[in-house]
């Protein structure tokens, strides 16, 4: 019997890459549900949902990532990435469903200067980083059995992301300024598909937190010059400091993730992220 797998927040980046792999996956059933149609925040649809399917898996992509706007609309912020994230582990349990979740490198405040390990206390300093910080805590006191997947800096051909936005100004600019002192790992959204994509297939019991991004460390402005490079794009492109760069939300300064664990226990060979983004842009 096919083992049946439940992705919201489909519509999103990670979604749609997960979507495009699925078609490599004829021994699992996947049901795909954005959140206009399946709203996590409302525990009375999701759990009329897992009563009438009954998940092996459920890979939760949905996520409030505005993450300035957040700052702004803390409420609808918690409501996504926290309540909503312990309704579905409320669920996982009563219907014995293995949670997937994915989070993010804005759980640390970014003031170490060596890659953030899985044991490293988390310390958001915006109200996107606390509201995903509360939505993993509240899977750990609630489960036994569950996969949390820390990323950072997400891109893919699907959604808004730094990638495409570039791509996008640099049609309406002739010179763009990009901030050269956050430093970070952009990730393939495809490569964080890829191995939640094995998780399941390999029925893994390796169970916990875990960190994925691509290797290799940059900052926004060298992953800028990157895609400019491998697009073969000619643009004045100017390194900047936060402090000429204000954002309504703070940003860690150093948020590049130890991914050693993953690479080690779930035997996933993990890319460099100047591959992975050649991977995406030869397409």
């Amino acid at each position: 019997m096919k083992k049946s797998v439940l992705v919201t927040g489909a519509n999103g980046q990670l979604g749609k890459c997960i979507e495009e792999l699925s078609l490599n996956f004829e021994e699992l059933n996947f049901i795909f549900k954005s959140s206009k149609e399946l709203d996590i925040t409302s525990f009375n649809s999701i759990k009329a949902f897992f009563e009438k399917h009954h998940f092996n898996y459920c890979i939760n992509c949905a996520a409030y990532t505005a993450v300035d706007l957040a700052e702004d609309e803390k409420e609808k912020a918690f409501a996504v990435n926290a309540e909503g994230v312990k309704h579905l582990a409320i669920l996982s349990k009563d219907y014995n469903t293995s949670l997937i979740h994915v989070s993010t490198d804005f759980v640390f405040d970014g003031l170490k200067n060596t890659p953030y390990t899985e044991t490293d206390a988390p310390n958001p300093i915006n109200v996107y980083g606390a509201s995903k910080l509360q939505g993993e805590q509240y899977i750990k006191e609630l489960l036994d059995t569950y996969f949390i997947f820390r990323t950072s800096w997400l891109y893919s051909e699907y959604g808004n992301n730094f990638m495409k936005t570039m791509l996008r100004l640099s049609k309406q600019r002739q010179e763009l300024n990009v901030v050269n002192d956050q430093i970070g790992s952009p990730t393939y959204a495809k490569d964080l598909a890829e191995v939640i994509l094995k998780v399941i297939k390999e029925d893994s019991n390796n169970y916990g937190m875990y960190h994925f991004s691509n290797k290799g460390e940059t900052s926004w402005f060298g992953f800028a010059q990157e895609i400019f490079k491998q697009k073969k794009i000619q643009i004045n492109l100017q390194s900047i400091t936060s402090e000429n760069y204000k954002t309504k939300a703070k940003r860690p300064m150093f948020s590049v993730l130890e991914t050693s664990k993953i690479q080690s226990t779930l035997n996933f060979e993990i890319n460099d992220w100047r591959m992975s983004l050649k991977n995406l842009i030869m397409k």
